[in-house]
Order: structure tokens, then sequence, then C-alpha cells
């Protein structure tokens, strides 16, 4: 064995034999130290549980301590109240007792007072029945002096004072009525005449054909047609005569609807200006005419509404104003008739204080039955009526087109605005025009129907038929019997005559005494 070798082994012997040793030392060792460490930790935790002990005493402590101290200030509080409430009771307590001791003197001061009162009546009943009895001893005095009883003297002097009464009430009513109709003349004069200045309008009378211009008298022959088919399809389709004369450069349409006349012109105005007039452009331009004409109705009634500020109105009495465009009375617009009427309705209505709106509503539909009078059987003024109630007009509206003639009895003051109205409306100079055999018919008519009376001697139709002086026999015709002449003069005018505003019918008697000194 190599030396090397042999000491190989030598340290392998020593390891083996080191290792255990080693090996137990080391576990010795350990658990040693693992038992201080225990003994350490031991003494930590005891430390620990009495410090924890010690804290919890002192946490104990302390929350006795704060215990106490909020029961000691609940308590302090409470104390506090009762003593507030003990003071509060006791104030009121006095409060209470002043109240009653001054109740206890206003109750001693009340009954001395009743029993002064009751002294007092005592004595006023003493000295009432002693005048009672020197009234009585006066009386009887009285009655012995004058020959009467007290009975007989009050019913002579209450009979002498109710007729001196009498005759005063008497006085004072016819006073009373003079300057109330003095008054209320006035008022209306001074109403009508404001609203007349305030209102100004327009006026152009309208008659019942239409002229239309033509460029040149060549196209007369175009309009008539081959054989005549032009001019007879243009009638047939507008139902309007066409007048084809010598007047140079010009064709009159005549009819008796207005509306009708209407497309026509523009029907064939429309066609010289296309220059192609044949039988379905007639056709074709008609159809466009009548729908330009029922625009244009609309819009009129729109815009007359607009005018006067009456809104709400159903739309197919929007339609019927706009077609009283192009109807007329005596040459009179009937659509600038009613825009004025109700103008004037308004004015008048403001200063007697009605309501406004609905007189202007009034005054604009008293006339609509004149834009179907002549499709409908009736008087326009009951066609008017019977539109106001089928489309839900206001009653004072439908009374005020039933009495704007006349007709039926008005029963609101608005009615009698529409009433006077109308009349202003159609007595303004100018705003009518009637021809010169219809207005001399009239004035003769008026003059037979006055001469035709008893009692009656001259009549005189004066100031263009608007008053006729009826001059009577003294003889025969009474002052009382004047008034009623007066009234059955004026009653067959109104139920024979058609006229525009009102007739003044004025009676005339004339009584004459001759002598002669010898």
């Amino acid at each position: 064995m190599t030396p090397l070798a042999i000491v190989l082994m030598v340290l392998v012997v020593l390891l083996v034999i080191a290792l255990p040793v080693t090996w137990n030392t080391a576990i010795a060792r350990k658990m040693k130290l693992d038992a201080e460490k225990i003994g350490t930790a031991e003494e930590k935790a005891r430390s620990i549980i009495d410090d924890a002990i010690k804290t919890a005493e002192n946490k104990k402590r302390e929350s006795l301590l704060e215990v106490k101290e909020q029961s000691l200030a609940a308590k302090n509080e409470v104390d506090r109240e009762i003593k507030e409430r003990r003071a509060e009771i006791s104030k009121q307590e006095r409060r209470i007792q002043s109240k009653e001791d001054a109740l206890d003197r206003k109750t001693d001061a009340m009954e001395r007072r009743e029993q002064e009162y009751s002294a007092k009546e005592t004595e006023l009943k003493k000295r009432q029945k002693l005048v009672e009895e020197m009234e009585e001893k006066e009386t009887a005095e009285l009655e012995r002096i004058s020959g009467m009883t007290s009975e007989e003297a009050k019913e002579y002097l209450l009979k002498s004072v109710q007729d001196d009464v009498k005759i005063d009430v008497a006085r004072m009513y016819r006073e009373l009525v003079e300057q109330a109709r003095d008054d209320a003349d006035k008022k209306a004069r001074e109403i009508v005449v404001n609203s007349i200045q305030r209102c100004a309008v327009d006026h152009v009378a309208e008659s019942t054909i239409s002229v239309v211009q033509l460029p040149s008298d060549e196209m007369k022959g175009r309009i008539i047609g081959r054989e005549g088919r032009n001019i007879r399809t243009i009638e047939t389709m507008t139902g309007v005569d066409l007048i084809i004369d010598d007047t140079p450069e010009a064709v009159v349409l005549s009819g008796f609807d207005p509306i009708r006349r209407e497309i026509a012109r523009i029907a064939l105005e429309k066609l010289i200006v296309d220059g192609r007039i044949h039988p379905a452009r007639i056709e074709e331009m008609v159809e466009k005419a009548r729908k330009e004409v029922e625009a244009q109705i609309r819009e009129s009634g729109e815009q007359a509404a607009f005018e006067v500020g009456v809104h709400n109105l159903h739309p197919e009495m929007i339609k019927l104003l706009g077609r009283m465009k192009f109807r007329t009375s005596y040459g009179q617009n009937a659509l600038r008739h009613s825009v004025e009427v109700a103008e004037l309705t308004g004015l008048m209505a403001a200063e007697c204080g009605c309501d406004i709106r609905l007189a202007k509503r009034a005054g604009l539909l008293h006339d609509i039955g004149k834009s179907i009078d002549h499709e409908v059987e009736g008087s326009h003024i009951q066609i008017g009526a019977d539109l106001c109630r089928k489309y839900k007009e206001n009653a004072v509206v439908i009374n005020s087109v039933e009495s704007h003639h006349g007709d039926t009895e008005p029963t609101s003051l608005i009615a009698c605005l529409v009433q006077a109205a109308d009349a202003i409306s159609a007595a303004r100079p100018g705003a009518r025009r009637e021809t010169l055999d219809t207005y001399t018919n009239r004035l003769k008519q008026l003059e037979d129907i006055a001469g035709n009376f008893k009692g009656v001697d001259k009549t005189f139709a004066i100031q263009a038929g608007r008053e006729v002086r009826v001059m009577v026999i003294p003889e025969q015709v009474n002052d009382a019997n004047m008034v009623l002449l007066a009234r059955d003069i004026s009653k067959q005018i109104e139920s024979e005559l058609e006229y525009p505003g009102q007739i003044k019918v004025n009676v005339i008697r004339e009584s004459r005494v001759v002598d002669y000194a010898k």
C-alpha cells in the first residue's frame, strides 16, 4: 500500500468516527437553544397577557367613568328642563290668575251697569207713560177744537198729501221721460255720426254685364267659330250669353249669375291670350277659370273675415262670404256692404258698451243669405237664418239676421245696432244705384199709398223719396188720429215697397179760423 492510500484510509476512519460525535453534539446544542427559545417565548407570552389584563382593566375603568359622566350630564339636563317647566307653569298660573281677577272686575262692573240700566229703564217707562197720558189729553183737546176724530184727520191729511204727490210725480215723470228721450236722441245721433266718420269705405256701383276687350275685331269671328260652334260651346259651358255686336273691339257677357259671368270672362280672356279657340280648348279654359274663381271666392271670404276681425267661422261660411263678392244689391257689392255693416256695428257697440266681437260677427253675417238666394227658395233673411242655425252660430247673430229688415222683433241691442248699420250703409250717397224708372215709380207709389187713406188731402214725396209729407183735412182727422194715420201709412209702405234705408212719414194738420171785421 502506498502512503497516500494509507493516509486516505486513516482520514476515512476518522471521518466515520467524528461524524456521529459531531451530529450528537449539534443535536444537543440545538435542543438547548430550542429550550432557551421556548422559555423566552413563555416569558414574553406571560408578559403580553399581563399587559393585556392591565389594559383591559384600564379600559373598563375609563368606560365606567365615561358612563358615569354621561349619566350625570343627563341627570343635570333633566333637572334643568324640570326647573324650566316648573317656571313656565308658574308663569301661566300667574297669568291665569290675573285674567280671572280681571274677569271678576268686569263682571262686577257689568252688574253695576245692569243695575243702572234697570233703574233708568224704569224711569223711562214712567216718563213714557206720562207722555202718553199727555198726548191722549192733547188729542182729545184737538178733536174737541177741530170737531174731527184723529182717524178722520189722518185720512184728510193723507188724501191731501197724496194728491200733491201724484201731481209732483206726474210732472217729474214727464220731465224725466222728455229728458231721457232728448238725451237718447242726442246720444244716438252722436254714436251714428261718429261711426260714419270713423268708417270710410269705397263705393263702386256694379252692373249685371261684363265687357271683355279684344285685341282686334278679327277675334270676334274666331270667338264665333265655324257655324257658331265656339260661341255655342262657351254659352253652354258657362251659362252666360255672349253679345257680339257692332261695339268695336269688345264682347259683352250678359248673365244673371255673377259667378258664371266671372268664369266666362276669365275663360274668354285666357282664350284670347292663348289664341287657340276650339271646343276642346274652351272646355279646358272654362275648367281652369272655374277653379280660379273658387279659389278667389275662398280668399275673398277669408280676407273679409280677417279685415273685420271675425274668427272661427265655419269653412262653408267663409265660402258663402266669398260668393257675396259677386252679388250686388242696387249696384252695391254685397260683400263690401257686409264688411261696412260689421265695421259700423262694431263702432256703435263700442260706444254702447256691447260685445264688439259678437256685434261685428252679426254685422258681417246679416246678409249671408244673399250668397245663395238665387239658388234656394225663400227670402235672403230666412235663408241666412237657416244657414246660421246650420253652422251653429250664436243666438244673437241669428236674431240679428232675422230682424235686420224688421221681419221679427230684435231681442238684443246688437240686433238693433245691425239694423242701424244696415240702414246707414244702404243710405250712403252713391252707395246704391237705381234706374230712373225705378226711382220715379217709387215716388209715385209713395204718393199713391199715402193718398188712398181717408182724410188725406195732398201728398208730396220729397228728399229723393226719403220722406213723404201728408196733408190731411182738419175736419176729418183730429190730432189723436194723426198718430194712427202715420203708423198705418208706414206699415203699408213697408209691406208694398222695396227701398234702401228708411222713409219718413210726416203727417201735417192745419186748422184755420177766418173772420171778417165789418
